[in-house]
C-alpha cells in the first residue's frame, strides 16, 4: 500500500509541475490569437495531451485505491499518460538537436 501511495504522489506531484510550466510558457501575443497551423500549436497540443491523460491517470489511481476502478484500468491509464509523456520528450529531444545542428552550420 504504500508504494500505491508513494506514486500516487510521485504522479500528483509531476501533475503539478506540468501544470505549472505550461502555465508559465503561456505567452498572449498576436501570434497566439491567430489561428495556428505550425511546430508551436503542435507543441502545445501534445502537452496538453500528456497533461490530459495524466490527469485521467491520477484520477483512474485514485479510484483503483478507493476499490471503484478495475486494476487493469489504472495500469492502462497510467501507461498511456507513460507514453504520451515519453512522446513529448522524444519530440522535444529531437528539436534541442536540429537547433544544435542549425546553430552549427556555417554561414
Amino acid at each position: 500500500m504504500n508504494n500505491i501511495s508513494s506514486a500516487l504522489n510521485a504522479y500528483q506531484q509531476a501533475l503539478s509541475r506540468i501544470g505549472n510550466a505550461a502555465k508559465a510558457t503561456t505567452i498572449t501575443t498576436a501570434e497566439n490569437t491567430a489561428p495556428q497551423n505550425n511546430f508551436q500549436s503542435m507543441v502545445t497540443t501534445a502537452i496538453q495531451g500528456v497533461e490530459k491523460s495524466t490527469r485521467s491517470a491520477e484520477e483512474a489511481s485514485l479510484a483503483g485505491l478507493a476499490g471503484k476502478a478495475d486494476i487493469q484500468d489504472v495500469v492502462l491509464a497510467v501507461s498511456n499518460a507513460e507514453v504520451a509523456l515519453e512522446t513529448v520528450v522524444a519530440v522535444r529531444d529531437t528539436a534541442i538537436k536540429a537547433y544544435k545542428e542549425i546553430m552549427q552550420m556555417t554561414i
